[in-house]
């Protein structure tokens, strides 16, 4: 039998296996088997007591390649916006409007990215952090360094962690300060090819990680940078990802600016496509949400980050009515956690919020956005199935093709905070562990079938 530290690629996995394909649909798999491929990829799924589980099963053992797992098994979490270069930032100037929390902590930060030994300290504990809280795969912005990206990049290959990661584009010198600049749109184009090149040309690299696209928000680019990404954007098949009507300052820029909407602008640039992911778009109208669908583009929803500097709660009901495609986001540092056990929290209580009202001034009746919430396994859904869909990767759920990327829940870790007293139904078994634990009861994490990160040992 192969221990739980060991590389599962070419085993049988059984355990207690938890994932929501869909939306609000938990299913459950106690006892069912995982057979994964040589290249960590699900082989075969066979539920307890279906035509082939004791099959498997037997000749799994017979071959030494059975491997029991203890806990409760969950699909690898998917953040769909993390600011990488913002690490050092995190629980830092929360108390600032948007437009000066940028100026006065973050660009000069990032700007600090141009000491490659600094990026590559910072990566490496970052990229190490998350995955040892379940990140299993990140959308990732980094600064405008080339080399710092490269350095993004490697840290992630290195530590096995899924990711796509992007070059921070940003050459309007009206909204961005001289020390934190592109020069030129070619120069900041040459950057930007430079990084995708690197991240290519990486062995591995394909599939593992791979280049975005990343105009930092319409504030920052000049017309003919974003005209020239939105064709690089076309030429390449990249994903594109930026900040689309954050706040109500962001998207008043955006109406004074062109006189549309941002998801207007974007398209009208060619950067609304299908793997366009646009993070808060908490300003987003019903036509701005049938555009994002009709172009087949997503939302990195970051519900902890919007009550800072949103301005509002982002109408998530009403998006997934829509046909948007939606995950989480951290958005580290807009926020103060980087967990996206945080980030499905605050989604639920957020869309309670959005439903239910905030203002006891007001009447009841007319207090909130009636239909506007959601429950915990719709936030699971979205940190799993939905970021992978958003992404068009398979990861977030279990399935055949599906990357074997894994966490081992154990609800009785010494240090963990996970209580459980027996009886629960399904459901309230998985909400009871992802409303109350820590990181200390993330025993495990896979990605590709191979074990990345150890809080606890496991049992063979």
């Amino acid at each position: 039998m192969v221990r739980p530290a060991g590389d599962l690629r070419g085993c049988v996995v059984a355990g207690d296996w938890f994932h929501a394909p869909r939306a609000g649909a938990l299913e459950r798999m106690a006892g069912g088997l995982v057979e994964i491929g040589p290249d960590g990829v699900i082989a075969a799924v066979h539920r307890a007591g279906t035509p082939g589980h004791q099959a498997a099963g037997a000749l799994a053992q017979q071959a030494g390649r059975l491997v029991r797992l203890p806990g409760l098994l969950l699909p690898g979490l998917v953040d769909l916006h993390v600011h990488a270069p913002q690490y050092p930032q995190l629980g830092k100037g929360l108390d600032q409007s948007l437009e000066v929390w940028l100026q006065r902590y973050t660009f000069p930060l990032e700007a600090r990215y141009a000491d490659r030994l600094f990026a590559r300290r910072v990566y490496r504990r970052l990229v190490g952090d998350l995955l040892a809280q379940g990140t299993t795969t990140a959308l990732y912005f980094a600064s405008r360094h080339a080399d710092a990206t490269c350095e993004l990049a490697d840290a992630c290959l290195e530590a096995g962690q899924r990711a796509l990661v992007g070059r921070v584009v940003m050459d309007n010198p009206e909204q961005c300060p001289d020390f934190y600049c592109d020069e030129s749109v070619e120069a900041g184009l040459e950057a930007t090819r430079a990084v995708a090149a690197h991240i290519r040309a990486r062995a591995g690299a394909d599939g593992m990680v791979r280049p975005v696209i990343t105009p930092r928000f319409l504030p920052s680019c000049t017309d003919g940078m974003l005209r020239a990404l939105g064709r690089m954007a076309e030429e390449s098949g990249c994903h594109v990802q930026t900040h689309c009507c954050e706040s109500d300052w962001a998207r008043d820029y955006g109406q004074a600016r062109f006189g549309r909407s941002d998801v207007a602008v974007l398209d009208g640039f060619g950067l609304l496509t299908r793997r366009t992911v646009l993070a808060h778009a908490n300003f987003m109208t019903g036509p701005d949400m049938e555009r994002v669908a009709l172009r087949g583009g997503a939302v990195a929803h970051c519900a902890l980050s919007n009550a800072w500097f949103a301005n509002a709660v982002f109408p998530l009901r009403a998006a997934l009515a829509k046909g948007v495609r939606v995950g989480l986001g951290t958005d580290i540092a807009g926020g103060p956690s980087a967990s996206l056990l945080a980030a499905m929290r605050m989604t639920v209580a957020a869309s309670r919020m959005l439903q239910d009202g905030v203002d006891p001034a007001r009447p009841a009746a007319e207090r909130g956005r009636p239909g506007a919430a959601v429950d915990m396994l719709t936030a699971f859904h979205l940190a799993t199935a939905g970021g992978g869909a958003a992404l068009d990767l398979p990861v977030g759920c279990f399935a055949r093709g599906q990357h074997f990327d894994v966490l081992r829940i154990d609800p009785d870790a010494p240090l963990g905070t996970v209580r459980l007293w027996g009886g629960e139904s399904d459901e309230d078994l998985l909400g009871a562990v992802l409303y109350t634990a820590s990181r200390a009861n993330i025993a495990d994490v896979w990605t590709g079938g191979v074990l990345r990160t150890q809080a606890v040992p496991a049992a063979a």
